[in-house]
C-alpha cells in the first residue's frame, strides 16, 4: 500500500495529521532522504499530531529520543547515522526499542537495514525544485 504528499513547510502540520490518520496499526517508519530534506521535521510535526507536549530534538546524538503522545503511549525517534553497523544498533539497545511495541521513525535506517522489522514502511521524504515537500510512503 502506498500514500503520497506534496507540501509547503507551513502545511507540515497538516500533512503529519493526515499521515497519523492513514498509517493504521503501522508502527515502524523507516525515514529516507537527503540531509537537509526535513525528515526531522516531519517526525516532529507526527508528534505533535499524535499529542506529544514536551520539547523535541534531533536524536543525531543521542540516537533515541523517547515521547509520549497524548493518549500515553510511547514514540521513539531514531537516527543511526552515526552508527558503523548493524552491531553498533545493537548495542546501543536499537534492536530492543524496534521490537518495543512503540512506534519507531528511523532516520537512516540502512546503517541497520537488518533490524528493521519486515512490516516496516518506508517515508521517502524529498525537496522539489521550488521547495516544497514530496512525501511517499510505501509498505515493504
Amino acid at each position: 500500500m502506498s500514500k503520497e504528499w506534496i507540501f509547503s513547510l507551513a502545511e507540515i502540520d497538516a500533512v503529519a495529521a493526515a499521515f497519523w490518520a492513514w498509517r493504521g496499526d503501522r508502527r515502524v517508519f523507516a525515514l529516507e532522504g537527503d540531509i537537509g530534506a526535513g525528515k526531522t521535521t516531519l517526525v516532529h510535526a507526527i508528534c505533535r499530531a499524535m499529542g506529544v507536549k514536551e520539547v523535541m530534538s534531533s536524536p543525531t546524538y543521542s540516537l533515541v529520543n523517547r515521547y509520549a503522545t497524548g493518549t500515553g503511549s510511547e514514540i521513539l525517534h531514531m537516527d543511526l547515522y552515526r552508527l558503523a553497523d548493524a552491531g553498533e544498533a545493537l548495542d546501543a539497545g536499537i534492536g530492543e526499542d524496534l521490537e518495543s511495541g512503540a512506534v519507531c521513525f528511523v532516520e537512516w535506517p540502512s546503517r541497520s537495514a537488518e533490524l528493521l522489522p519486515d512490516d516496516t514502511t518506508t517515508l521517502q521524504l524529498d525537496v522539489l525544485a521550488d521547495g516544497r515537500r514530496h512525501l511517499y510512503v510505501r509498505d515493504r
